[in-house]
């Protein structure tokens, strides 16, 4: 038994160190080979394995994560106000500035108004942030989000195409903060015992998996749409995420200068800021703006959720990109101080 749990450990510790490689690879296999991904799409599947991906969330969320939200309360509150101010903004200034047609400027905008992802915490770690930091802001925005996240998005986007705030937020509460709330008690009730670690040690591979299956399942929906559109529709999008996800980590380490931050906090909120719960924003999306209804009254539909989708995988990368590029400058210092 020992055995079989050190293999699975080893696994998740695979996963989570190259999950960019693992959702790129994924949404590889979901183009050239759909039908493999197409069960994912079916009923509410998709909401379900959200749901379950916030549920590890919560399981590894323990009393002492919670009490950094009363211990830190400032700093979560601009952590907080920076998250839903500034991505939200410049997903709505990219989408007027590149002309987007509506379905994708609801789906970037819809990326922009979600809470941080939980990868966010990972990157936190890798590029030696403020670790207890990104997990007080991740959780913050999560139980935030049934609220503010319609609210946004019915804001930004609701001039151009039909948002239904309502569902959006009972959506969120379902499969977001619901499975949150139970993975926490979980957490709380049995943490203390072994087989219980066990299980929360096996979490993060299984969030990577579920959000691979998410970007697979996606990119089985889509693909018409990208065959169709070719390669300027591909080219255009990831611009466009590009400079969201780009500009969101500048103003995030922007903010943490002006707000006088040491550097490990500087960098978690360039990491915060810049990078969404893509997730999230695919299932929304899926769920209420490329509906079988809406794709089948006007094609284009199935657009919004192109940039979710691809958002899934470029955030990821680009996480790891960034914390990379912060691990090399802190190498750099120590030589300088050592020569």
């Amino acid at each position: 038994m020992d055995r079989i749990v050190g293999l699975l450990e080893h696994v998740v510790r695979l996963l989570t160190r190259h999950t960019s490689a693992f959702i790129i690879l994924t949404a590889i296999t979901a183009f050239f080979i759909p039908d493999v991904f197409a069960w994912v799409q079916q009923g509410q599947r998709a909401s379900v394995i959200l749901g379950f991906i916030m549920l590890t969330m919560g399981v590894t969320l323990s009393a002492d994560d919670y009490r950094i939200l009363f211990s830190r309360p400032l700093d979560i509150f601009i952590g907080s106000l920076a998250q839903f101010t500034v991505m939200p903004l410049v997903a709505w200034s990219l989408v007027r500035l590149f002309g987007l047609n509506p379905f994708l400027s609801a789906g970037i905008i819809l990326v922009g108004c979600c809470p941080g992802g939980v990868s966010s915490n990972i990157m936190s770690y890798l590029c030696k942030g403020d670790v207890a930091y990104s997990i007080g802001m991740t959780t913050v925005s999560t139980l935030l989000s049934p609220v503010v996240t319609p609210l946004l998005v019915l804001w930004l986007a609701g001039a151009s195409i039909e948002v239904n705030a309502l569902g959006m937020f009972q959506n969120i509460l379902l499969v977001t903060l619901l499975p949150v709330v139970c993975g926490s008690a979980f957490n709380y009730f049995f943490g203390h015992r072994e087989g219980f670690k066990t299980v929360q040690r096996l979490m993060p591979g299984l969030s990577v998996i579920c959000l691979a299956l998410i970007v697979g399942g996606v990119i089985y929906q889509v693909r018409p749409q990208l065959m169709e559109n070719g390669l300027d529709l591909f080219l255009l999008t990831i611009g466009v995420i590009f400079l969201h996800n780009g500009l969101g980590y500048l103003i995030g380490y922007v903010v943490g200068y002006i707000c006088r931050f040491n550097t490990a906090k500087k960098r978690t909120l360039s990491i915060e800021v810049g990078m969404q719960n893509a997730g999230m924003a695919t299932v929304l999306a899926h769920n209420f703006f490329a509906t079988p209804a809406a794709i089948a009254a006007n094609p284009l539909a199935a657009l919004s959720i192109v940039p979710c989708a691809i958002s899934c995988a470029y955030h990821s990368i680009s996480g790891t990109v960034l914390a990379g590029i912060f691990v090399k400058m802190d190498e750099r210092s120590s030589r300088k101080r050592t020569s």
